[in-house]
């Protein structure tokens, strides 16, 4: 398929990545020759220098030939030009970034649709969306129902207390006698292990579990953990990200926002009155004491300032906030989140880019999500009628060894299938691997 990015920022750099794992033909546009040369170096893409809103970049770039446009520059008005443009002149499917989110409502999306814009999409608003599903626990890595929690993808910290650390995935078979759950993912250091058998649990890992409701409760043992309702969030921050995210929230969660701009506390009071504003400066401990950080049940930092947003969320974690979040401007930072001590740290160009990805590749999948900080995806697939995958049995498919099949939902039963187990037309099958090899398991299920 041939796909053309406008924008060779962090949200083109990172999808180009994830494109490039499958053989995409991509092409990428920009008027920065060093954000080319960087991207260029170290993906096999094409680039073209110059105006993504431009006639001649976009017939250079063989817009006419191309499946997909994605426009994901940092200016919203020159993504919405890009697209119509891109559409106009041959571009099969268009999609554009955009910050503005009365674009996100049905009648301005038709509206945009007529002008040749199939899909938009606001790494703001993906970013408040991703918040809201991390509160969902106060104390998992992370967590992700499927099938309307007929299996849960969930993480915890192997630390000194928990009983899995220094024995391996055999060794532990025990506490998992009626095959409840199944460790799908290990974060060791910054890399991704798909573990089998063999595999250990060492202390510093962040584990990773598909379970099914029984399951759940048996993994949250492991490190003594007990489930916390969420009542109390405190946000740092007034941006663009804080407002939609505090509105979203509040509906659920009580919201105290502290925002050192006055004159946009009272923009933010009069816009949600249902938030607590408070105006003062988030990085003074004193003032977060005052208003009552020991209270709160989740703290999530977001300013325009990453440093400021992970220092206050570490401060926040020593009076003993259960849930941290911080947002980071730096793709870099993602992978250093639960060893600095902040339970997740949030990309929003991340979160776009993956949000694309995952558009994209819509078709016989039916979910795909990404665990923060871990270089897979867990998708979930529903078995077409004489799928490969259901020719035989798991053990004898010669399923990739970067791909693990986690959990089989069938009718209205969750299941966490052993070797021996053979996969019916019909079933909604999740399945964690690497980037890498999700054209691969496709082929099992086409």
């Amino acid at each position: 398929m041939k796909i053309i990015i406008a924008g060779a920022g962090d949200v083109g750099f990172h999808l180009a990545m994830l494109l490039s794992y499958e053989n995409q033909e991509i092409t990428v546009i920009d008027r920065d020759e060093e954000k080319l040369k960087h991207i260029s170096s170290k993906l096999d893409v094409a680039t073209v220098k110059g105006n993504c809103t431009s006639y001649k970049s976009l017939e250079e770039a063989d817009i006419k030939s191309a499946k997909l446009l994605i426009s994901a520059t940092s200016s919203e008005e020159t993504n919405i030009t890009t697209a119509i443009f891109a559409k106009h002149l041959g571009a099969q499917k268009t999609v554009a970034r955009v910050k503005n989110l009365e674009y996100l409502q049905e009648r301005e999306r038709a509206y945009l649709r007529d002008l040749g814009i199939d899909e938009i999409i606001s790494p703001e608003y993906l970013a408040s969306k991703e918040i809201k599903r991390l509160l969902n626990s106060t104390v998992l890595t992370d967590v992700f129902d499927f099938e309307d929690g007929k299996l849960t993808l969930l993480g915890i910290l192997v630390d000194d207390q928990c009983v899995l650390r220094n024995k391996t995935l055999a060794e532990l078979a025990y506490l998992n006698p009626n095959n409840d759950f199944i460790t799908v993912a290990l974060l060791r250091d910054g890399k991704t292990i798909i573990p089998h058998g063999n595999n250990s649990f060492l202390p510093g890992d962040h584990a990773y579990f598909l379970a099914n409701p029984e399951g759940v409760d048996r993994v949250l043992s492991f490190s003594h953990i007990k489930k916390k309702v969420i009542k109390n969030v405190m946000i740092l921050g007034g941006s663009y990200i804080a407002r939609h995210a505090a509105k979203k929230l509040s509906e659920k969660y009580n919201i105290k926002l502290i925002e050192q701009d006055k004159h946009k506390c009272f923009d933010l009071a009069d816009e949600m009155p249902n938030v607590l504003v408070v105006h003062g400066d988030g990085r003074n401990s004193d003032l977060i004491e005052q208003e009552g950080i020991k209270n709160m049940d989740a703290f999530i930092a977001l300013t325009g300032n990453s440093e400021t947003n992970i220092i206050s969320s570490l401060v926040a974690k020593q009076h003993g906030v259960e849930k941290t979040i911080a947002l980071v401007e730096n793709v870099d930072y993602i992978h250093l989140s639960q060893n600095i001590g902040v339970d997740t740290l949030i990309n929003r160009k991340l979160i776009a880019a993956n949000f694309i990805f995952r558009y994209i590749r819509k078709g016989d999948i039916m979910a795909i999500t990404s665990i923060h900080g871990v270089d897979a995806e867990i998708v979930e697939f529903v078995v077409k009628e004489k799928s490969k995958i259901t020719t035989q049995y798991i053990k004898n498919l010669k399923f990739p060894k970067n791909a693990l099949i986690g959990g089989v939902v069938r009718k209205e039963r969750s299941i966490i299938p052993n070797g021996d187990f053979r996969i019916r037309t019909g079933d909604r099958v999740v399945v964690l691997c690497s980037r890498q090899a999700i054209h691969t398991v496709e082929e099992f299920f086409n």
